[in-house]
């Protein structure tokens, strides 16, 4: 069995994983804003009232926890689908 097949059974997890990591990802980016700045809305490119740096910076840090989160998602999914057929997914 070549690897692309392998790794079909994985796919419908991975992808409700990638989107519980995306919605994870929000709302731990919108904490992490609120934490730093004492704002409750990060600041986005349409903002006419924050400066290039604090959006720079909100995307930066929105980006960082993103795909920390996505990846600690995709790696423990890929774990417990080894733990439960005994093989890594698309190995």
């Amino acid at each position: 069995m070549n690897t692309t097949a392998k790794a079909l059974p994985y796919r419908p997890i991975g992808l409700l994983a990638g989107i519980g990591a995306g919605m994870l990802a929000g709302k731990l980016a919108d904490h992490t804003w609120t934490t730093l700045t004492g704002r409750d809305d990060a600041a986005d490119a349409w903002d006419r009232d924050r400066g290039w740096i604090e959006i720079l910076l909100t995307a930066a840090i929105e980006g960082a926890i993103f795909a920390v989160t996505r990846t600690a998602v995709e790696r423990a999914g890929a774990l417990g689908v080894k733990r439960a057929t005994g093989s890594w997914p698309g190995a």
